[in-house]
Parts: structure tokens; sequence; C-alpha cells
């Protein structure tokens, strides 16, 4: 039953050390590769979404997260107000709105 233990194991002595710089590579390279797929497209995201948000001016087209199709009315600091219809008007966060749409989509859709 030798095939399941090694002969330096099954006779006690120690495994050589060692690794300890490889280690440290191997966590440096998985932070590369996490930072790279995972954190820095979030952040480009992110910075995307602001901006498109600080260009927000009264008249655009936008559409919320919730889907909901609007023209801004008023923006305040943190809300935005949206005419959905004619008679309806609707409070949102400036967060929540996804995207601004082309002129001439409210009247399309």
């Amino acid at each position: 039953m030798s095939f399941f233990i090694s002969d330096a194991m099954a006779a006690g002595e120690a495994a050589p050390q060692g690794g300890g710089l490889q280690l440290v590579i191997m966590v440096a390279i998985f932070f590369g590769i996490m930072y790279f797929m995972i954190i820095r497209p979030q952040q480009k995201k992110a910075k995307e979404h602001n901006e498109m948000l600080a260009a927000l001016s009264k008249g655009d087209e936008v559409v919320t997260s919730g889907g909901i199709l609007g023209k801004v009315v008023k923006i305040g600091d943190n809300f935005v107000e949206l005419k959905i219809s004619d008679n309806a008007n609707i409070k949102v966060q400036q967060h929540a709105i996804a995207a601004v749409l082309p002129k001439g989509t409210m009247k399309s859709a």
C-alpha cells in the first residue's frame, strides 16, 4: 500500500519547506486577475453612469431601472421628476435612471 503514502512521509521525515515566495506570487496573480476581470470594469461602468446623470437635463427622455419611460420635467439634488403621461408626473431617485433615450422615443412607444 505504499502507493498511497510516499516513503518519506511514511518514515516520518519532514517534507521539504519552501514555496513561500510562490504563494505570494500566486496571491498577487490572483488579485491581478480579479482586479482586471471584476473590479476595474465595475468602476468604469459606475463612472459612466455618474457622467450620464451629471449630463441629464430637462426634456431628456429616460428609462428607469424599473422600466418606466418618461420625460424629465425637473431635476433636484437627489430626485428627478418625470412626466410619464399627460396628467401623471412621478419622482424617482437619480440613480434609478438606467439610460437616456434618443429624442422621440416616447412618441414611437
